[in-house]
């Protein structure tokens, strides 16, 4: 992990020179205009680092204990920037505000009144710069954001975001520190204090005002798209295979699961030591395809297959053919397959929509509903799909996380029936593999919990954005691009009418997860490399280049057969409110 937390601090060093930071540095300028001591930038640059690395780690906590929105801290963090630009535009308020904060921070004691102003009040401009700064985060702020988004925050998670804010102190606060020393220095600019500091103020106010109404990320959009990549090269050094390698370590990637210990190598996870017991069936909010709940405990003497999924995951159904053609083959030798739908998305979470798609997909075995995450944890799972092989005795004897390894995972089941007292004579599957081995396009998520390819932003904030529609062939490979009107929310972005979304893809099928607002029929235009998507490409949801949406569900949009494609796919939405989640690949 030491490596992690070296290139955590190097990329903070360098985040002084992304876009991303330049809308807050007229506000830092502005503010230590106030006063020649250090003191006011030390005081920013403290609440910066404090209240970026506080909300950044807490924030899906308080969202979820307090019910807390984020985007109302945000804009309460506006406001108050808002009210110190005002006060320094209107010297007579200026002067009330720092006694304000003298006193205040008097009681701490130790400093004298101007000191204790001087560092207060560049520490409630810090503090509220910290909340609404989102930083064009590379891999491993993403995998921060995740983790704490998931609430799955360790030590070390802590650890990585603390070396990163201390990388992006010490440039913030030679910035901070510069500017100050460049007006004191200069005797033409010192003559004019007074009509600087009330400038400063409103350059401070028109600042805020752009951070309110989300043009700062309009501006950052114009400059980045002038510079093609310009984000990538500073966040290059977060792509070498030992950060990758100490990422997945961060966010506890594993191959085998602890709970997966078996005893015949090569066939049953592990080697040595006990299978262990698997737990029970927990917290379901309901059952489907079934006439009554599912345990463990009654399926004793029988194989058993759990099968965690959700439907529009396009791994999970490229497993199910398999998970099926199982089912039908050795259910009546004695083996069983219980579906566990666990969400990934909100609107998997609807009993309606999960029935609709075990209808769509032929799914015979009972399906349970797993909406809390009960089972899921009771699994310590992390993986859509994932596969857990139960003996007659009810320990877990294989797991098996996401696609492939079909012949070796229905080896194990005719082995365990046949060790349970069932006789099979029927030949295994013969279906083929689909696994892609093509190193693929990664999953790509629109949503502001998990954004991360984006281009020129990576990650956008929750709120609502006007951006600049970009050229397709400066979107580099593996990101997409919004253009126009967009709405981002924690899981999706929802399109206005006229909105686009670009994607430089290397793939040879590309799925697209849609919802359509409610009760409309929404349609969506698409072109390849600039041209109507249409003829061989097209996949089986794309009709003369046109998609049109019937539910919340995953869309079929292009199909290269074999031959992986490098190419751009451009979304034209043609009502307003149609929720864009998430890219997959195969």
């Amino acid at each position: 992990m030491i490596v992690l937390y070296v290139v955590a601090f190097i990329a903070g060093l360098f985040t002084i020179l992304a876009p991303c930071i330049w809308p807050l540095l007229p506000i830092v300028l502005a503010d230590v205009t106030q006063s020649k001591s250090k003191r006011r930038p030390l005081g920013i640059t403290a609440g910066v680092a404090i209240s970026y690395a506080f909300f950044t780690l807490a924030i899906s906590a308080l969202e979820s204990s307090l019910g807390l929105n984020p985007n109302v801290l945000r804009k309460f963090a506006v406001v108050v920037l808002l009210v110190i630009g005002v006060s320094m535009a209107v010297p007579v308020l200026s002067r009330k505000m720092e006694a304000s904060i003298s006193r205040f921070s008097g009681r701490f004691g130790g400093v004298g009144r101007n000191q204790r102003s001087d560092f207060g009040g560049g520490f409630i401009t810090g503090l509220a710069l910290g909340i609404v700064w989102t930083p064009c985060s590379g891999p491993i702020l993403a995998s921060v954001a995740v983790l704490a988004g998931t609430n799955k925050v360790s030590f070390e998670t802590v650890i990585v975001t603390l070396f990163y804010v201390a990388g992006v102190s010490i440039p913030l606060f030679g910035f901070a520190v510069g500017g100050q020393k460049l007006l004191a220095k200069s005797r033409r600019l010192s003559k004019h204090t007074g009509r600087i500091q009330i400038a400063s103020g409103m350059v401070m106010i028109l600042t805020a005002f752009a951070i309110y109404t989300n043009y700062d990320k309009t501006i950052e959009a114009k400059l980045l798209n002038a510079v093609p990549s310009y984000t990538n090269a500073l966040t290059s050094i977060e792509r070498t295979s030992s950060v990758t390698k100490a990422l997945s370590k961060l966010k506890g990637t594993k191959n085998v699961p602890a709970s997966a210990n078996g005893d015949i190598a090569g066939l049953f996870n592990g080697s040595g030591g006990a299978p262990s017991t698997a737990p029970e069936f927990t917290g379901i909010s309901q059952w489907l395809n079934t006439s009554a709940p599912q345990t463990l405990a009654s399926l004793k003497g029988k194989v058993v297959l759990v099968d965690f999924w959700t439907y529009s995951c396009i791994n999970c159904l490229r497993t199910l053919p398999h998970v099926e053609a199982w089912y039908n083959k050795y259910h009546s030798s004695g083996f069983e397959v219980i579906g566990v739908s666990t969400p990934e998305f909100s609107f998997e979470k609807d009993a309606g929509n999960v029935s609709s798609a075990i209808k769509r997909y032929n799914i015979p075995y009972p399906v349970a509903l797993d909406n809390k995450y009960a089972t899921w944890n009771a699994y310590n799972n992390e993986y859509w799909p994932a596969e857990y092989l139960i003996d007659a005795t009810g320990k877990i004897r294989r797991a098996e996380f996401g696609e492939g390894n079909y012949g070796e995972t229905e080896q194990a089941i005719r082995t365990l029936l046949g060790n349970a007292g069932h006789t099979v004579t029927i030949a295994p599957s013969d279906l083929p593999d689909m696994t892609p081995t093509n190193q693929n396009t990664p999953e790509t998520y629109f949503g502001s919990n998990r954004g991360q390819y984006g281009y020129p932003s990576p990650n956008y904030p929750n709120g609502t954005y006007t951006i600049p529609v970009p050229v397709p062939s400066t979107v580099p490979v593996d990101h997409f691009a919004f253009g126009g009107d967009w709405t981002i929310a924690p899981e999706y972005a929802q399109a206005t009418k006229g909105a686009s979304l670009t994607e430089h893809f290397q793939a040879s099928k590309v799925y697209l997860i849609l919802n359509p607002s409610k009760g409309a029929t929404n349609k969506v235009d698409v072109t390849y490399d600039g041209k109507p998507l249409v003829g061989k490409f097209a996949a089986s949801d794309v009709v003369n280049g046109v998609i049109t949406l019937d539910s919340d569900r995953l869309y079929n949009i292009f199909d290269s057969g074999t031959t992986p494609s490098d190419g751009t796919l451009k979304f034209t939405f043609e009502n307003n409110g149609t929720q864009a989640f998430t890219f997959t690949f195969g």
